[in-house]
């Protein structure tokens, strides 16, 4: 007996601080209902490949108090089968908490996203790298100790002389913690565009179904994603690397 009490209360040591680390969803910046708290900062670079595109992304946001951030990320594309290199617009974004949860019963968080984008190469004209564009859209979910689930729908307006267009996303994911410094997540994106591209007749419907693999040191997060369109079949594959101060 005496034994087995010694082996529990050691196990009990070992696994509480995992435990705690595990739980600390201020630190789990990939997490799909994550929100910088106040003074908070999250650098984010990737690398992401899709479609004979090779795109190098930096975004940085910050947290003006507990209920709102705001944040800036610019891309550059290098186009190995097209013209079509450059420097994205740059985007401006915010995230405010409508509702935390702490606010109600049902612990459901609600969050309102809104920003636009400017600028950028007069040769990137693609929905994601037109002239100017506009988004607003509302995000709810849950957390638990070991998993999140929420959805997001956006509605985003793209004002571009040849290819502008607007479209509708819905964007329903799962996250999961499965050890103390792993996680997995998934979710699929549902997009409905308002027209076909003008220049080539491509449709800017889309179903895309989403996974990524998060690894966490610290304050640190390496993540591997990865993408698949039904319609195109197209695959992108992004590596980012998240960083809290």
């Amino acid at each position: 007996m005496r034994k087995f009490l010694s082996v529990f209360l050691l196990s009990t040591c070992i696994l509480m601080p995992s435990l705690s680390r595990a739980n600390d969803l201020s630190q789990d910046s990939s997490d799909p209902l994550f929100l910088l708290g106040d003074d908070g900062i999250l650098s984010q670079s990737s690398i992401t490949y899709w479609d004979h595109i090779l795109r190098a992304g930096q975004s940085v946001s910050y947290g003006m108090n507990n209920r709102l951030t705001i944040g800036a990320n610019v891309h550059y594309q290098h186009d190995f089968n097209g013209p079509e290199d450059g420097f994205s617009a740059i985007d401006l974004g915010a995230t405010y908490r409508m509702g935390a949860s702490d606010d109600s019963e049902s612990h459901i968080i609600s969050d309102v996203l809104f920003g636009f984008k400017f600028a950028g190469s007069s040769r990137v004209r693609t929905p994601d790298y037109a002239d100017s564009t506009y988004y607003a859209g509302l995000r709810l979910g849950r957390q638990w100790v070991g998993m999140t689930l929420a959805a997001t729908i956006k509605s985003t307006w793209v004002f571009d002389d040849t290819r502008g267009v607007a479209f509708l996303d819905f964007t329903p994911e799962a996250y999961f913690r499965i050890a103390p410094d792993w996680r997995l997540g998934g979710g699929l994106t549902i997009r409905k565009a308002t027209h076909k591209d003008p220049i080539d007749d491509t449709d800017f419907d889309q179903e895309w179904l989403h996974a990524k693999l998060v690894r966490q040191y610290g304050h640190t997060q390496y993540i591997g994603h990865m993408d698949f369109e039904f319609e195109s079949d197209d695959v992108r594959v992004v590596a980012r690397v998240n960083i809290l101060f």
